[in-house]
């Protein structure tokens, strides 16, 4: 990266060109993943491969999961378990589930914690994607039920 000089400063702000802003942004992302991989690596070397990579998703059902399908159930198929199991599982009933999968119902925060330890997952894990809670809106291009 080339020296990143400031256009303007005062003892609140500083003003760049934006291709040096845009090259700090690609710098942080790539010093995040860079500790993300280190931190994976340290997590296979405490336990086995295979253990360390219980929680990760194949490309394709990543693909499924930033197209907009719900998280619950790109994680419900990845564990191979069906409505009823996991409802079973969760110990919510299996319509309620099949609403949260379809967007129909928000689902309660109650709700999204027992789906995510039935998983053994983080409750962000399970949320749809722009989710900070169990009633925000649901993931662009899809519409809530009226």
């Amino acid at each position: 990266m080339n020296a990143i000089r400031p256009i303007a400063e005062t003892g609140d702000t500083v003003t760049l060109r934006r291709a040096d802003f845009e090259a700090l942004l690609e710098a942080v992302e790539d010093a995040e993943d860079i500790r993300a991989l280190q931190a994976a690596e340290a997590r296979e070397k405490e336990t086995s491969k295979e253990a360390a990579r219980t929680n990760y998703l194949p490309a394709e059902l990543v693909i499924r999961l930033m197209a907009g399908e719900h998280p619950v159930r790109i994680w419900r198929e990845h564990r191979g378990l069906s409505q009823k199991d996991l409802a079973g599982k969760a110990r919510i009933a299996r319509s309620y589930l099949a609403e949260i999968e379809g967007y129909k119902k928000p689902g309660s925060l109650d709700a999204y914690r027992k789906l995510a330890n039935a998983f053994g997952l983080t409750v962000d894990d399970v949320l749809p994607e722009g989710e900070s809670g169990p009633h925000a809106a649901a993931p662009i291009g899809r519409k809530l039920p009226e």
